[in-house]
């Protein structure tokens, strides 16, 4: 992973903030596993967080169904080999 200088800390994009109210109105195709409401990805740095946080997971079945929930959704973070 590339390290950050001074001047890159302030191109990165904060994400939103998702309350409560906001997520409960949220769609289910809006989260990765729709069934469960988990990982919401109705944005791009959302999708990015699920994709790390499924990394973290202890199911590789778990951290899949993300991948390929945000990969549909959003098909530039795909990463080209």
């Amino acid at each position: 992973m590339k390290k950050l200088n001074r001047k890159d800390v302030g191109k990165i994009k904060k994400m939103a903030v998702l309350t409560t109210k906001k997520r409960k109105r949220l769609k289910d195709s809006s989260f990765a596993i729709p069934s469960e409401r988990k990982y919401p990805i109705y944005d791009r740095t959302h999708a990015i967080n699920a994709l790390a946080r499924a990394a973290q997971s202890k199911t590789p079945g778990e951290e899949k169904r993300v991948r390929s929930a945000v990969y549909k959704k959003f098909p530039s973070l795909k990463k080209k080999k």
